[in-house]
């Protein structure tokens, strides 16, 4: 079986973490509202990922989700993740304590597909990149689509490990 190219992570150069951390310290400025925006985009494209929330699996209006309790929650839950990765890129195994984690949990209790985390890294970026657009240059694009790598790497590394079969 041949893997995507994208899915091979690449090292992330000091370089790269540098742009990737000072982006992500204005984007985290304003980390609930980047999340909300986030989740909700993610929901209104790919809506079979609604399944897996019962608080708001039924909600189709966004301006509904914008306002829910539930969703914010979680908003801030995965930019805290995210964060924690940002702020640990120089410590591999923190990073990769934290994506097995988040990759164990959602394989064994919340049974999520792994295909989301590569939906949501997806929208993820299309959302930093329209709200940040100065910041989110060429070179930003690209530290931030390795970090994109990383992330569903050791997340689908996790599926595996606990014997994620679909």
């Amino acid at each position: 079986m041949e893997i995507e190219r994208w899915e091979r992570s690449e090292d992330i150069s000091d370089a790269e973490k540098k742009v990737i951390q000072e982006t992500w310290s204005r984007v985290y400025a304003n980390c609930e509202d980047v999340g909300v925006s986030i989740l909700i985009r993610f929901f209104v494209n790919f809506p079979s990922a609604k399944q897996y929330f019962s608080q708001f699996k039924h909600m189709e209006d966004p301006l509904e989700m914008e306002r829910s309790l539930q969703l914010r929650k979680h908003a801030r839950r995965v930019m805290g993740a995210i964060n924690t990765v940002v702020e640990n890129l120089n410590d591999a195994e923190k990073v990769s304590s934290v994506l097995a984690l988040v990759g164990k949990a959602h394989a064994l209790k919340h049974k999520v597909e792994p295909i989301y985390f590569k939906k949501l890294t997806g929208v993820m970026l299309e959302v930093i990149a329209e709200e940040y657009a100065n910041d989110f240059t060429p070179e930003a694009q690209g530290a931030w689509t390795k970090m994109r790598t990383l992330i569903y790497t050791h997340v689908t590394a996790a599926y595996k490990e606990v014997g994620w079969a679909q």
